[in-house]
């Protein structure tokens, strides 16, 4: 399995903190895009991820520690697709997140079009049949398909449905869906925090606790960037208004760690870089930075 070099690899952080043998961690990077139905450009966001985050600092004040040289992260070459599509290609990734879980590190896979979580989700059941899925995103992608494909990224929660117990999905931020899917998730039961509920305080006043008693003491999640409000993510394919803000996002992870739940591995999407607006770049990446520490805050 080859891995990149300090000159490109996540955090840009020396070969003796970023080898296979010696890292805790592993990103690997999924630029697939196939079924895009709005703005494009996801299929670069792995990339314009870890170009940005050369640029963030080490150092988590929050936990006093320089995590990447405590643990030690090393980033898998991009996987390429070549011409496989749908089931093939999530087939690819999963056989590579099934390796590095049997490696015993902490996966991390980044997108690419949500279809591609499917994947790790899957990979991490394997191995933690008791998790549960923590989803951020301003879509509840459950459609059974989309513009005539079931392996849409607007379908990727209803194929993750049809092997996972729907009951222990958490979904948080939802604010763009069809009422086929609001019924879909009356019917089988999933924990679904929608945005204008959050906003209207029909959750009590600290909602992220109410979003963590929903989750099992293992928890995975799939990050889809359009979770955030436009105003600090506008790289995204399909922004939607009325988004989460980034302190009261973090405020989720703080409450699981507090809880005692773990984070077992996680992925995030949806990026779509656009050209000289660097921002988006740069939060996601240290969004990811943060993830990690949040992760690993008991370890």
């Amino acid at each position: 399995m080859k891995i990149l070099d300090p000159t490109s690899n996540f955090l840009a952080i020396d070969e003796e903190f970023s080898s296979i043998e010696d890292s805790s961690i592993a990103i690997i990077s999924a630029p697939y895009e196939h079924t895009v139905s709005y703005g494009g450009g996801a299929k670069k966001g792995p990339k314009a991820i870890i170009d940005a985050s050369a640029y963030v600092e080490f150092y988590d004040d929050e936990f006093d520690r320089e995590l990447c040289f405590d643990k030690g992260i090393c980033t898998i070459s991009p996987i390429e697709f070549g011409k496989k599509v749908d089931r093939p290609a999530l087939d690819l990734i999963q056989d590579q997140v099934n390796d590095l879980i049997e490696m015993e590190k902490f996966v991390v896979t980044l997108g690419g079009e949500h279809t591609i979580s499917t994947a790790p989700i899957a990979a991490h059941f394997k191995s933690y049949p008791k998790m549960s899925i923590l989803h951020f995103d301003a879509h509840s992608d459950l459609r059974d398909e989309y513009q005539g494909s079931p392996w849409s990224h607007a379908s990727f929660m209803a194929r993750v449905a049809e092997f996972f117990p729907t009951k222990r999905i958490t979904q948080v931020g939802i604010r763009a869906q069809c009422i086929e899917e609001a019924r879909f998730i009356r019917d089988k039961k999933i924990n679904t925090f929608y945005a204008s509920a959050i906003r209207r305080g029909l959750h009590r006043k600290n909602w992220q606790r109410s979003v963590i008693d929903t989750l099992a003491k293992d928890v995975y999640v799939t990050f889809d960037v359009d979770c955030f409000d436009p105003s600090i993510m506008p790289s995204t394919g399909t922004p939607e208004p009325d988004g989460l803000l980034y302190s009261e996002t973090l405020d989720v992870f703080r409450a699981l760690v507090k809880s005692g739940r773990r984070i077992v591995g996680f992925d995030v999407v949806e990026l779509a870089p656009v050209k000289n607006v660097t921002h988006p770049d740069l939060t996601t990446a240290r969004l990811i930075y943060k993830m990690l520490n949040y992760a690993f805050a008991k370890r």
